[in-house]
This record gives structure tokens, sequence and C-alpha cells, in this order.
């Protein structure tokens, strides 16, 4: 249904509906993926080569920051939504 003119000149609210409940799957899993790789460069590290060790975590680090930013992005974008606002004529 196409929207008609006069809904598109109605005042809309902006509204966001996110809470931390929504994004705590994505936190945890990144906190998981820290300790994975904090643990992998531990375990490098005790190796002959402690380069591989911090390459190896910030190669880890840098290649999920942007999958990361992405799930954010868009839940966030999924949570909000425009609302028309209630006519305030009435009331006074």
């Amino acid at each position: 249904m196409a929207p008609t003119p006069s809904s598109l000149s109605q005042p809309l609210n902006v509204r966001c509906t996110l809470t931390f409940g929504d994004i705590y799957g994505q936190v945890l899993i990144w906190m998981g993926v820290i300790f994975v790789s904090l643990a992998a460069g531990l375990a490098l590290m005790g190796a002959s080569r402690p380069l591989f060790a911090l390459v190896g975590v910030g190669l880890i680090l840098v290649l999920s920051l942007p999958f990361l930013l992405f799930a954010f992005i868009t839940t966030l974008l999924n949570h909000i939504a425009l609302v028309p606002q209630q006519d305030q004529q009435g009331a006074s």
C-alpha cells in the first residue's frame, strides 16, 4: 500500500526499542572471540616465535571487528521505528 500525501506530511517521532537483551548474545560472542584469541596468543607466546602470537591476536581482532559492527548496526536499525505524533491540539 502506497503512502498517501497527507500521511507523508504528518510529523513523526523516531523511536528506538533496542534493549540490552537484544545485543546480549552478540556481546557474549565478541567476548568469546577476544578470550579465544588471547588464549591462542598466550599459547603461542611460549613458542620460539612470539611475533606470531601478536600477529595472530591482531589478525583475529581486526578481521572479526567488521562482523561485530555489522551485527550491531543491523540490530540497531531493525529497532528504529517512525511513529506518527499524537495530536496535541485537543488536549489544550
